[in-house]
Order: C-alpha cells, then sequence, then structure tokens
C-alpha cells in the first residue's frame, strides 16, 4: 500500500534574530581574546542568515531575561525545569496552532479524519503533551491513537513518517498528522566549550508537520510518494554527537569533526539505501540534506558528487532558519515541493544525521502542481 505526504506546513516563532547580532552578542559574553575569535570563525562560516526563536530576551537584564547577572556580574540561565516550562507553554501553542494550519490548507481532509497523531521533539518534555492538545482543541475524536517520539535528535523525522506509513499499509484508511517541533535555543549554553560555541552558532526553533495517508492526492495537488527508509549506524561517530539532560538544560556533544565523518562514509551508506529500492545515485534527482551545518552539506555534495541545484534547498533552509532539529527536513521538503518542476515526478533522497552517528534515508517522489490554466507551472 503506497503512502502519501499530501501537504507539509511550516511554523516558527514571531521572534528572530540576524546571525551577525548573535555572533556580537556571543563575543561580549566571550571570556577571552581566544574565545572572541572563536565565535567570529564559526558565525561567519555558518552558511546562517536568521533564526528564530521563542525567547526574546537574552540580554541578562529586564524582565523575563533568559540569562541573568550575578553580583559579580556573571551570566547565569535557568535550570532544566524552568526552561522545560517555557517548552511545555510554547510547544502546546505552537503545535495547535500548525496542526489548524495544515488541516485547514489541505482539500477533503478534516480533523474529523485524523485516525493517528505522531509527535517529535528532543527538546522538552510534558504530559499531557503536544498530541494531547492536538486532539482536543482541534476537536478530533478521543479515539484518535496518539504517539510522542522523543529525544531522537535531528534524524528523527524519518521514522515518523516510517511509522505513519506503516499505519497507511496496515490500514488503509488511515490519516496521520506527524508534527516535529522542536525549541533549540531553551538550550542555549554558555560554558565557552567548543561544542557549545558550534550549537550556540547553528541551532534554531521551528516545527514542521505532514498528513501521511494512502489516499492518492487530488489530482494536480503537489504531494510526495513515500517509496522507502533506511537505518545506519557510524559507530566512530558515537562521542561526536550526544545530548544528554543536565541541570541546566540539555547538554550537547558535538564536534567539529562530524562532518568529516559523514563525508567519510555518506556514499557507503545512501549507496544500499538506494539499492534497495533498485535506484543508484544518478537516479536521484534533488537532495533534502538535513542542513546541520553548512560543513555537512558541503561534504554531501562533495562527496556524492552533487551538483550546486541538488542541494540548494538545503542552503536555502539553513541560511533563513538554521538548524531546527527534526523539524529542519520538513522545512526542506516544503521548500523542494513549492519549487516550480517539469511535468514529471522528481525523485528525491532525503538524508539526516544525529546522535550515534545515526544516518536516516528515505527516498520519495515528488508529484508536481499541475499548471495553471492558460499558464507553466
Amino acid at each position: 500500500m503506497t503512502a502519501w505526504i499530501h501537504r507539509i506546513d511550516t511554523l516558527l516563532p514571531d521572534f528572530s534574530f540576524a546571525q551577525e547580532e548573535a555572533m556580537v552578542k556571543m563575543q561580549e559574553w566571550a571570556r577571552d581574546d581566544r574565545e572572541r575569535r572563536l565565535v567570529r570563525a564559526v558565525y561567519r562560516h555558518s552558511g546562517i542568515e536568521r533564526r528564530h526563536s521563542v525567547l526574546r530576551n537574552y540580554d541578562g537584564e529586564g524582565e523575563g531575561a533568559f540569562f541573568r547577572r550575578d553580583a559579580a556580574g556573571t551570566l547565569h540561565g535557568p535550570g532544566t525545569a524552568a526552561r522545560n516550562d517555557i517548552f511545555a507553554a510554547e510547544s502546546r501553542a505552537m503545535s495547535v496552532a500548525l496542526a489548524q494550519k495544515i488541516l485547514e490548507n489541505i482539500p477533503g481532509i478534516s480533523p474529523a479524519d485524523v485516525t493517528h497523531v505522531v509527535t517529535v521533539s528532543c527538546t522538552g518534555f510534558y504530559n499531557p503533551g503536544p498530541d494531547y492538545h492536538i486532539v482536543r482543541e482541534l476537536g478530533m475524536s478521543d479515539a484518535t491513537q496518539r504517539y510522542h517520539l522523543g529525544f531522537m535528535g535531528c534524524y528523527a523525522a524519518f521514522p515518523a513518517l516510517r511509522m505513519a506509513a506503516q499505519f497507511c499499509a496496515a490500514d488503509p484508511s488511515a490519516v496521520v498528522l506527524v508534527m516535529c517541533l522542536e525549541l533549540c535555543t531553551l538550550h542555549l549554553q554558555l560554558t565557552g566549550s567548543e561544542d557549545n560555541l558550534l550549537a550556540n552558532s547553528l541551532f534554531a526553533d521551528g516545527a514542521g508537520a505532514a498528513i501521511v495517508s494512502a489516499r492518492r492526492p487530488e489530482p494536480g495537488a503537489p504531494a510526495y510518494r513515500l517509496e522507502g527508509f533506511r537505518s545506519a549506524l557510524v559507530p566512530a561517530g558515537e562521542q561526536d554527537m550526544a545530548w544528554r539532560i543536565g541541570d541546566q538544560g540539555f547538554d550537547i556533544a558535538l564536534s567539529s569533526y562530524v562532518p568529516k565523518l559523514i563525508g567519510a562514509n555518506i556514499q557507503g551508506l545512501v549507496g544500499p539505501a538506494l539499492a534497495a529500492g533498485g535506484l543508484s545515485l544518478s537516479d536521484i534527482d534533488t537532495w533534502a540534506v538535513h542542513p546541520g551545518g553548512k560543513s555537512i552539506i558541503d561534504q554531501v555534495q562533495r562527496t556524492l558528487g552533487l551538483s550546486a541545484g541538488q542541494v540548494s534547498a538545503s542552503r536555502e533552509v539553513l541560511r533563513r532558519y538554521g538548524n531546527m532539529s527534526s523539524s529542519t527536513i520538513l522545512f526542506v521538503l516544503e521548500e523542494i515541493l513549492k519549487r516550480p518542476s517539469g511535468a514529471s515526478p522528481e525523485r528525491v533522497c532525503a538524508v539526516a544525521f544525529g546522535p550515534g552517528l545515526t544516518v536516516e534515508t528515505a527516498t520519495l517522489s515528488a508529484l508536481p502542481a499541475a499548471a495553471p490554466a492558460g499558464g507553466v507551472a
């Protein structure tokens, strides 16, 4: 039974900041000249221009400031419980708003049609969580099945979409709402470690949602046909990308060696994934690479011999929004689906990376929107 992504929608917090502004602020907070030089180098080579956050006041001044100065003038962030309280409030509002947005914009599917809700996040926890509030506030049936995938990291959209496809294979009448919501800036750390400097330069907040079902898409409607998924591990990177709960938020290990690990292994990982579906690298038109950072896109493009156009959607999402963990790949897939394309389906390979080092791939066919009457799509 073929499963389809009928629509992807995304949502961002209202507040945003330029990468240059963030660089200046982090340099002000740096402990010494060496740290200031590192901040400048990392931020200016990030490939990011702007990011969004639910936090509106990073300064150690004024009401609602995320960081506070003690009597000695040292900045301190809130504890994990306080950060998680912000996650609970902000994620509830964002998840309900995004669920409303996607269901209002998809013809023929209403909240009453949704049989499963799958939510994804690695940046906060509470229960009843976003899945519960989506069902209750949108008036879905109390019998709607709810699932949450937590603490997986940047690759987690793939297990969620694979789960949705499996629900549709088991029940052709299933309609699955998948939502990835990440508030990464809640875990901003000022330890001065290179891992934190790198993470602070990359991560941002955002949410993405998809509607998956076995129904054939409406004629002329853009959609993705889900064709295959594959999981793989690069155990050599186990210590280079990790995510743990600390007393002052979640602590990330993010080595600058990660892009090199990906570059050294990507060919051997995507080759078997494509071969399982009877495909090769030359069959792929477009690559939806999780933009974990500019160097990751560079390594994938260089190692696989891809053109600039084949990874342009990933670079554009990174430039405009930064790395929003699991939700980012939905932004990339939305970007690809919105672009003008030819009359025939576009073959897409999506790939993302996360703690472990875990690599997830998916192959999809993008069905273009029908050309408007009297014009060209």
